[in-house]
């Protein structure tokens, strides 16, 4: 079974980069540390098991030999904005520069929604993460509330975890919202929760409230984006 891996990279390892749906590569010094770098390992450790993705690290010296320097220059990385994240897409010549906040979760969700590897974030259920994309992107309302039932058939036959119960019941509440209040009302709910997040909260509550953050994430589509033009601080990037 393949792993997702952290690795040092070297040129030759880009011939594995397109084995993968994606690749998330770090260009940093030649021995990190400190918060971006422990974000980047929490990244490692959220994504172990995504067999769709592959995740690794390029460490560039300025000093002697010079290590992976022409690699860097090859990707348009300079020093002085380490760490840099570069997003891969098999298939797209375009490369994505993450420009958000260096913060695990929100590149994760960087990740899941430019690739449409399916990431498993804190709070998320897979089976309801899938329910949720099919409801978003369909204007029907019978078909809809057929969704939705059919959420609440899953929540009756019981979930593994009193947890997954809890958050499978945010699911359903959410969109209960969106039939009552329409699609605006996601984005307008994203912003309050961001908005909340960014507050002086306990550090249970700002998990709390990342992890309801996280399932928003999965009603989220391009259509509904331009709908606004919003652009959170995860899909914040530079094409390059």
């Amino acid at each position: 079974m393949k792993l997702t891996r952290r690795v040092n990279m070297f040129p030759i390892i880009f011939q594995i980069v397109p084995k993968f749906r994606a690749a998330l590569i770090k260009f940093d010094v030649a021995y990190p540390y400190g918060e971006k770098h422990e974000e980047f390992t929490k990244v490692s450790e959220l994504t172990r098991g995504v067999q769709d993705l592959l995740v690794a690290e390029v460490n560039v010296k300025d000093y002697g030999e010079k290590d992976n320097a022409e690699l860097a220059e090859k990707y348009d990385v300079k020093m002085r904005d380490f760490p840099v994240l570069k997003l891969f897409r098999k298939g797209i010549k375009e490369i994505l520069t993450y420009r958000g906040e260096f913060k695990a979760d929100d590149i994760t969700q960087f990740v899941k929604t430019s690739t449409g590897v399916y990431i498993g974030l804190p709070g998320c259920i897979e089976q309801f993460d899938a329910l949720a994309s099919e409801f978003i992107k369909i204007r029907d309302k019978e078909r809809r509330e057929e969704l939705l039932a059919q959420g609440r058939e899953m929540l009756a036959k019981g979930l593994d975890t009193p947890k997954n119960t809890e958050y499978a019941e945010i699911y359903l509440k959410l969109m209960e919202k969106i039939m009552e209040k329409g699609d605006e009302f996601v984005l307008n709910e994203i912003q309050r929760v961001e908005s909340l997040r960014k507050t002086k909260v306990t550090v249970e509550k700002r998990e709390s409230l990342q992890k309801r953050l996280n399932i928003l994430q999965s009603f989220v589509h391009d259509e509904l984006l331009r709908s606004r033009c919003i652009f959170f601080s995860f899909f914040r990037l530079d094409i390059s």
